[in-house]
């Protein structure tokens, strides 16, 4: 089990909008907290992976299901 302190659930929604809620969350955390958010939109991890980067956070865990992604990604 991996800790976090927000959990955000965007399966079921299409680009952009994981990301949108992905960006909302790491809003409303400290730095140093972890936001989980699970995704079913199968590019999510190219848009996660681009803001991440650009944005400086860090993927700490990506977990990939058949039907869905799960990422832990602590703010900086």
């Amino acid at each position: 089990m991996t800790y976090f302190d927000i959990e955000v659930d965007a399966s079921g929604l299409q680009c952009p909008l994981p990301l949108l809620r992905l960006k909302k969350a790491i809003m409303e955390i400290e730095a140093g907290q972890i936001v989980k958010i699970i995704a079913t939109d199968p590019a999510a991890h190219l848009d996660f992976g681009v803001y991440i980067q650009q944005a400086g956070h860090t993927a700490l865990k990506t977990i990939k299901d058949e039907d869905k992604q799960i990422f832990f990604i602590q703010k900086q």
